[in-house]
């Protein structure tokens, strides 16, 4: 039996919220003296965006996750362009995003993987990379459930009441990414829910002539279709974080480059139902679907959020259902980039059909005259 003053529910140890914290802030705060202190930035939107934060700073309170999207211009895109944000938020992860990196940068050992697993990135397995990599791998499923109401039976009903965690690589709170390694379960915690996921669908950096984005992964359509409620989406524009940290640099390639003319435009807030309402429903049945048919079989439903069977990973219906849910996402980072003033960009740049024509070229510059980065 628990102690009378024990915690319901599974809570953040001081030590981890403390790191967390300092990690945090004093990464925005470098990154606020780095934009305004040595480059010459110009912040569009960014009231509605705080007015955003605002509503959301009170955990109990919130309704719905919130997804922010974005182009990929620089291997510093995360986390300067936070630097944007009041201080107060810097020093708040709670209110901050969650953020997808590489594990095999950001991961590579035990301190990076600290270092960037109290700074709210999650690991996230490239296929190019690695055989873990791809739409289905665990991490996923945790920014599904972040995004997402609480609990999640199987996540904690393992756990005792007063569970904390000071280690983030020991303890209960754990998954893996690739079933040999461990890192912490943000969703198993209260304090999570409905969290805020940045993501970069180009999935690695793409500094183009034309400032065209280059096609979306599918990672996104996730986000959407299975998270519950619909999160709140906003879309974001970066341009001069490419001059910044740009892919020819020369040496001392480590060193980003000051002087710079840096524009980061927040958009309006997605109409989601509008937008994404009726995909939202076909995913919805086909779910259905594939429930009833598994209770026809006889077979047990025992799968949690994020989880998915054959039928709902690579099923004809499902894969169409992804290509137009990031192709219509795709188009309000579009709409962002128009009103900013740049022109029209090739319809054929977000097809993935023209970035094959590259061939096994992964990186480095591509006959349209862009530049691909590793992440």
């Amino acid at each position: 039996m628990s102690p009378p003053n024990a915690p319901s529910h599974p809570t953040l140890s001081l030590p981890w919220r403390f790191s967390s914290s300092l990690i945090m802030g004093l990464t925005g705060t470098l990154s606020k003296g780095f934009l305004f202190g040595l480059n010459r930035t110009e912040v569009i939107g960014l009231d509605r965006f705080v007015d955003t934060l605002e509503k959301r700073k009170d955990v109990d309170g919130r309704e719905k996750g919130l997804i922010t999207v974005s182009n990929h211009v620089s291997v510093l895109d995360d986390p300067l362009i936070w630097g944007v944000l009041p201080f107060k938020y810097a020093f708040d992860p709670a209110n901050h995003r969650w953020s997808l990196g590489s594990y095999d940068i950001c991961f590579q050992n035990r301190f990076l993987s600290s270092f960037f697993t109290y700074g709210q990135v999650l690991p996230t397995h490239r296929g190019a990379y690695s055989k873990h990599g791809g739409l289905f791998q665990p991490t996923m499923s945790q920014a599904i459930r972040l995004l997402s109401s609480q609990p999640f039976s199987k996540t904690t009903s393992h756990l005792p009441p007063e569970a904390t965690i000071d280690d983030p690589f020991s303890g209960n709170l754990t998954y893996s990414t690739d079933g040999s390694d461990n890192f912490p379960a943000p969703s198993a915690y209260p304090s999570r829910k409905h969290s805020w996921i940045h993501i970069f669908p180009e999935g690695r950096v793409h500094q183009h002539p034309t400032k065209s984005l280059r096609y979306f992964k599918w990672g996104i359509s996730r986000l959407i279709l299975e998270s519950e409620p619909l999160p709140e989406i906003i879309p974001i524009f970066i341009d001069g974080n490419q001059d910044v940290m740009h892919e020819a640099r020369e040496w001392p390639r480590f060193i980003p480059r000051a002087g710079k003319n840096i524009r980061i435009a927040f958009g309006e807030k997605v109409d989601g139902e509008k937008v994404f309402g009726e995909l939202r429903e076909r995913w919805r049945k086909l779910v259905k679907i594939q429930k009833e048919a598994l209770i026809k079989k006889g077979e047990a439903i025992n799968w949690e959020m994020g989880e998915l069977t054959e039928g709902l990973k690579y099923g004809s219906e499902a894969v169409a259902l992804r290509k137009e849910v990031t192709m219509r996402i795709r188009q309000e980072v579009l709409k962002v980039r128009k009103s900013l003033g740049y022109p029209d960009e090739d319809p054929k740049s977000g097809l993935v059909e023209t970035w094959l024509e590259e061939g096994g070229k992964v990186k480095g510059k591509m006959k349209d005259g862009s530049y691909i980065g590793e992440t």
